[in-house]
């Protein structure tokens, strides 16, 4: 099996990012079948330790951030994340370096026979295209010898196939409304939900939240004997300033203070790199070496794109894959906060399945001229009703046939201080990426 046929395989599974969702129970996703797949293969997951990060905004950014100063550290350590720009190997690397092409086609041979196995019986349901990537996860990093495991939670907590493994620290970034349809109308029902992935007697880290979803979150705590340190109580920061591409903060900890820079930009990563150091000092209380220097190694050398990314300077574009109302919100703040400029093209597409009236709502006050376009995502919204979204937000909006075409569009109508932003979906920047990789811009 080579690597085209092994994302095939994958792909021939139900793949809950092209197709719509069911509803977020234990019918649907029970944990079983991936703990039976898992045991035919030797319980992978158990091999190494683990850190588990659910939320709805910045856990991928909260995951890269702890596995970048694990691996300062002098640990082994594998991220798993979703979704992927350009690459289905992105979703799952070690010490920085992705899965290569020759080991994840081997790995799927490997699994195959296993997953076919447990689908025949199906006596949990079948499985799906995400609980088999998450498997190879675990199998990848079992054959790799990793230390540690920093998993992202797909979507949810609860019922999420990552959801299987007894971590050292539990962490709960953001919580906002997303994915209403299958995990619920309120943030109280969303927290109950990401709060699904805290065990009985295990540390939970929790991002600042709002009060409704901190509630269950500290609810859940109690009921499971879970010690809960929060950041913005527990642990606070402060900004010590920043560019367009990079910012430093001072953060104070419960084991020590630490001056970071990191080569994120917009308050929230702030944020983000607080709840990431307080995961870690829960690690350095366990007895694992974590120093304060590797902390700040590890922070510095973060690498992970598509988040108010530059692409372009001349003219200057920035990609971001806000793709609900809250990320949209920081996306705005952060433009007005973090770059100068006197008008900015926003280029959006967005997934059917999104806010995309809370997305524009935040988005058109700040925006001159729109051009909306879609990605080759199998799901992308229609582009008539993100025009008539911005139409009632007093902005007309013109239509591109892809996102090359759009950034043509945008490119012609910026002048020399203008900035074009790309936003609305990670399937959206990664287009733009690409484009710009190509020469085409």
């Amino acid at each position: 099996m080579d690597y085209q046929q092994a994302i095939d395989y994958l792909s021939s599974y139900t793949d809950y990012e092209v197709v719509p969702r069911l509803a977020h129970n234990a019918a649907n996703y029970d944990l079983r079948r991936v703990e039976e797949l898992l045991s035919r293969l030797g319980s992978p997951h158990l091999r190494a330790r683990s850190v588990h990060i659910a939320g709805t905004n910045g856990k991928g950014s909260v995951a890269i951030m702890i596995a970048s100063a694990l691996t300062a550290s002098g640990y082994t350590t594998g991220v798993y994340t979703s979704p992927h720009l350009h690459t289905w190997r992105e979703r799952i690397r070690i010490d920085g370096e992705l899965i290569s092409e020759v080991e994840l086609a081997a790995l799927v041979e490997r699994l195959k026979p296993e997953a076919e196995a447990v689908n025949r019986k199906a006596t949990y349901g079948r499985l799906t295209t995400f609980e088999l990537l998450t498997t190879l996860a675990f199998a990848h990093f079992a054959a790799e010898g990793a230390d540690f495991q920093v998993l992202e939670v797909g979507m949810g907590g609860k019922f999420d196939a990552t959801n299987v493994i007894n971590p050292e620290v539990s962490v709960i970034t953001s919580i906002s409304l997303d994915h209403t349809e299958v995990l619920g109308n309120s943030l109280a029902e969303i927290a109950a939900e990401k709060a699904g992935i805290i065990k009985p007697e295990s540390v939970v880290v929790t991002y600042p939240q709002l009060d409704e979803a901190a509630r269950v979150i500290e609810e859940t705590c109690l009921k499971c004997g879970a010690p809960l340190i929060k950041v913005g109580k527990d642990i606070t920061w402060q900004s010590l300033g920043f560019s367009d591409n990079q910012q430093q903060l001072h953060i104070n900890g419960r084991c020590g203070d630490y001056d970071l820079s990191i080569p994120l930009v917009g308050r929230h990563q702030l944020a983000n790199a607080a709840t990431a150091v307080a995961a870690l000092e829960v690690l350095i209380g366990k007895g694992f070496n974590i120093s304060r220097s590797s902390i700040t190694a590890g922070l510095a050398r973060v690498n992970w794109p598509g988040r108010l990314q530059i692409i372009s300077r001349h003219p200057l574009v920035v990609v971001d894959g806000a793709h609900n109302p809250d990320a949209a919100r920081r996306l705005r703040e952060a433009l007005e906060q973090y770059f100068d400029f006197d008008r900015v093209i926003l280029v959006i597409g967005a997934s059917d399945d999104k806010d995309i009236a809370g997305v524009v709502s935040e988005l058109a006050p700040i925006s001159d001229k729109v051009i909306v376009s879609h990605s080759h995502h199998p799901r992308p919204m229609a582009l008539a009703a993100i025009v008539a979204e911005f139409a009632k937000n007093g902005r007309d909006a013109q239509v591109a046939e892809n996102i090359p075409s759009a950034l043509s569009e945008a490119l012609a109508l910026a002048g020399r201080r203008d900035l074009i932003c790309v936003a609305g979906s990670l399937f959206v920047v990664a287009e733009a990426i690409e484009q710009v990789r190509s020469g085409g811009l």
